[in-house]
Order: C-alpha cells, then structure tokens, then sequence
C-alpha cells in the first residue's frame, strides 16, 4: 500500500460519521429521552444527590436535643418526627448522605481508573506485559475485599472515609480488568484503529483517542456498578459499628437502630426506615441510569 493510499485511508477511517458529529451530552441526553426508565433513574439520582449535597444548605443546621421530644411521631413541624434525643429525624436524614456517595463514587472512580488504564494496557500491547497484569489480577481477586477493608478499619482505628475508598477502590478494580482486556483485544483489530497505526499516531493515543472513546457506554456502565458496590461496602462497615461515628451517615443511622432495638418501637419507625430507603432508591437510580447511558453512548443499541 503506497503512503497516499494509507494517508486516505486513515483520514476515511477515523473520519466521524454525521452522528457521531453529536456532542456527548447530545448524545447522552438522547439517549436517556428514548429510555424512560432510564431517564426516572436520572431524575432519581439528580434528586438524591441534590438531596444529601444542596439539602444540608436549606434545613435549619440548629438541631438540639431535646428530652422532651423524644420520638415523636411525623408533624408538620418535624416531618419525620423526631430521634432517641429529640432531634429532628428529617434534618439528619438530609446531613447524612453526602458522605456515602461521594465515598463511593471517589472508589468507583479510583476502581474504574485503575481497571481501565491497565486493561487497556494489557489487552494492547499483550505478551509479557499482559501475562504480568493478569498475574497481577489474578492476585489482587483472591484477596477477600471485605476482610481486607475489616483488617484496614481495626488497624487504623480513626481512618477517614477517603482511605476507606482507596481500599475498597484498590481491591474492584480487578473484578473489571478482564473484561477491559477483552474489550480492547477485539477493538484493536478494526480498521479505524489500523489506519491510525499507518500514520504512526502511537500507542498511547491509539489506545486513549481511539479505541477507549468505542467502550465509553461500557465504562459507564460499570462505573455505575462500581459506585453500587462501594457504596453498599462502605454502608456495610457502619451498620457493623466498625467506622468512626463522628460524621452523620446514612449507614451510621442503621447501625444504632440496629444496636438499640428501635425498629421494635413503632414510633421509631421512620428513623429506621428513611435510610434504608434512601439507599434502595439511589441504588435503583443508578441502575436504571446506567442502562440509559449505555444505550446514549452504545452505538449498537443507538441505531435500534
């Protein structure tokens, strides 16, 4: 192949289609439109993490105790009534999410990064590189992320909720890897990613400009899985009492109804339901969400 003939053929091949045209958010918007469900959870998630991020700047942050409200049912002044010290039930509900989402979207990001970066470069370059990283995978798989994290929390007893999410983000991403691997093995063999070889783009560009921007629905879909998980993993360590208990958080509100016995006081009744229920809604959005997102960016099911 002559090098005019190379030069054409890579311009046609990394040449955009008129659709592909479409911003990003264009594209995403689109997407989640066509797909109602993925759009409620869109909507759902928008308005969890207004909720727990804007919430706390709107309610009265004066929030005493008070002995002589003491579980009062749900009012017009306390719309949730109010807790074993009199505080009001809906304010800490507000001040107590915050905290688990952005731990674990801070550990999804990490897990996903980390998964990513070297599944890319495994699957492209393979040979000993590869057989390295999987020995690699392979290692990091068999250690038990929850006893690990168990282990992490008991030896650094006042460890902050951002180590907490290295931790749990250093143990996912491994669970990602391969099939990041398998995804770039099968998209460096198309023609686009040929022609970019002929103009001698080089690797790194190849595999973050070219063949990376194809699996974007795929990384998104599992960054939503990920935040799943490290939230669920996060929450889990504080309904076990084994997190510092001086920030407000939705696991934290679990553990001490679990530890007290409220959900035996019918009263209690929405202090120990609100979190739960905050958590099932988030966790419901996100995987809708992410079933929209991937038909906005899979060009597969775009074309349907």
């Amino acid at each position: 192949m002559s090098a005019s003939t190379a030069a054409n053929a890579a311009d046609t091949a990394a040449a955009p289609a008129p659709e592909s045209r479409q911003s990003a958010l264009g594209q995403i918007w689109t997407g989640l439109t066509r797909s109602p469900a993925g759009f409620a959870g869109s909507v759902l998630v928008l308005a969890i993490v207004l909720f727990s991020f804007v919430g706390p700047l709107l309610v009265d942050q004066h929030n005493p105790t008070d002995i002589s409200q003491i579980w009062t049912s749900p009012s017009a002044e306390h719309w949730l009534g109010t807790q074993y010290e009199g505080k009001d039930t809906f304010t800490i509900l507000v001040n107590s999410g915050a905290e688990p989402i952005w731990v674990g979207a801070l550990a999804a990001v990490m897990a996903v990064f980390v998964a990513v970066t070297l599944g890319s470069i495994a699957g492209y370059f393979r040979g000993r590189v590869d057989a390295v990283l999987l020995q690699l995978t392979d290692v990091t798989v068999t250690i038990p992320q929850f006893l690990l994290m168990l282990a992490v929390v008991a030896f650094f007893e006042d460890i902050p909720p951002w180590g907490i999410a290295i931790v749990v983000g250093s143990t996912m991403w491994a669970f990602l890897f391969r099939s990041i691997r398998a995804q770039v093995m099968s998209l460096k063999e198309r023609e686009f990613v040929e022609a970019a070889r002929l103009q001698d783009l080089g690797a790194a560009r190849i595999v973050f400009r070219e063949i990376l921007p194809n699996m974007a629905g795929f990384i998104f879909v599992n960054f939503v899985i990920a935040v799943n998980q490290a939230i669920y993993a996060i929450v889990g360590l504080y309904v076990l009492g084994l997190m510092p208990s001086g920030t407000p958080n939705w696991g934290l509100m679990i553990h001490i109804s679990w530890r007290d016995n409220f959900y035996l006081n019918t009263t209690a009744l929405p202090y120990v339901f609100a979190p739960l229920i905050m958590i099932v809604l988030f966790t419901i959005g996100l995987v809708t969400m992410g079933r929209g997102l991937d038909q906005a960016l899979n060009p597969r099911l775009r074309e349907r």
